[in-house]
């Protein structure tokens, strides 16, 4: 099991964004901030990566905590601490889940295709931040 925490309001995955290179060919491209993120959760799981990417199945397990609305009473402020009051606005979860996905692409596994379950639930707090917790299925016959 790999488990490692990225500090920091967590970023997700932005939509593609579509424009023209120097010879007038049209790129797609992640959009800057989306791109640095990912960079950013790269850097903290080189230091909790495995020597060698795994190759097998995995499930991952990612837990969004969003900063608390300055807005909040202070009784919601203890709800949503404790995850009773957890957050229904945008992004979604699965646009985080594909970002944090993507960035641990060679880093915790080859490839994110070999997710084959993936969780990700959003809460409050007041530490933004993600967690990652990442299990290695053992393959059936192996």
């Amino acid at each position: 099991m790999i488990q490692f925490t990225v500090l920091g309001e967590a970023v997700a995955q932005g939509r593609p964004r579509a424009g023209k290179n120097r010879k007038g060919k049209t790129v797609v491209y992640d959009p800057g901030k989306s791109k640095d993120y990912k960079q950013y959760v790269r850097l903290v799981a080189q230091q909790h990566a495995p020597k060698m990417p795994i190759e097998g199945p995995v499930v991952v397990f990612i837990k969004v905590y969003k900063p608390l609305l300055s807005n909040m009473s202070k009784k919601r402020r203890e709800e949503a601490e404790a995850g009773l009051y957890r957050p229904i606005t945008k992004p979604d979860v699965d646009n985080y889940g594909k970002a944090v996905a993507d960035a641990l692409n060679q880093i915790i596994w080859k490839d994110d295709s070999q997710i084959v379950e993936m969780r990700v639930s959003k809460f409050y707090s007041e530490k933004p931040r993600i967690e990652v917790r990442v299990e290695v299925l053992e393959e059936m016959g192996a």
